[in-house]
């Protein structure tokens, strides 16, 4: 994807890192960053899907920047392909810098989502 002047997608998730989510130093943990970002994708692909989905593959990822305590982590979602199960979305993790209107790249990915049906099993996406 090209890199812009902000983010790219809707605004799909907005939450506090906290001290708990990381290490000695103060950076946040990068697995619970890519937990937002699939929470994220989660709730995008099921407003698609109409609903079930679940995460059948995360593209290559790599972390420009550290999240620190008390960042504000916005995650940005778009749809960028439908497939007859499958929904495949671009995801970029920013920070939103403590106490400030600073917003910085953190990292993003391509998110794999396949819906379900209630017994689990792949099922078509609805047309929209």
């Amino acid at each position: 994807m090209v890199d812009k002047i902000g983010p790219a997608g809707e605004l799909t998730l907005r939450t506090l890192a906290m001290p708990a989510d990381a290490n000695a130093a103060g950076d946040i943990f990068g697995g619970w960053v890519m937990a937002q970002m699939d929470l994220a994708c989660g709730i995008r692909a099921a407003e698609r899907a109409r609903g079930r989905v679940v995460t059948a593959a995360v593209k290559e990822m790599a972390f420009e920047l550290p999240v620190k305590i008390g960042d504000t982590l916005c995650i940005y979602t778009d749809v960028v392909r439908v497939g007859r199960t499958s929904i495949t979305l671009w995801v970029e993790a920013w920070a939103q810098r403590y106490l400030t209107h600073t917003m910085e790249k953190v990292t993003d990915a391509t998110f794999v989502m396949v819906a379900l049906d209630s017994d689990g099993k792949p099922q078509a996406v609805p047309a929209e």
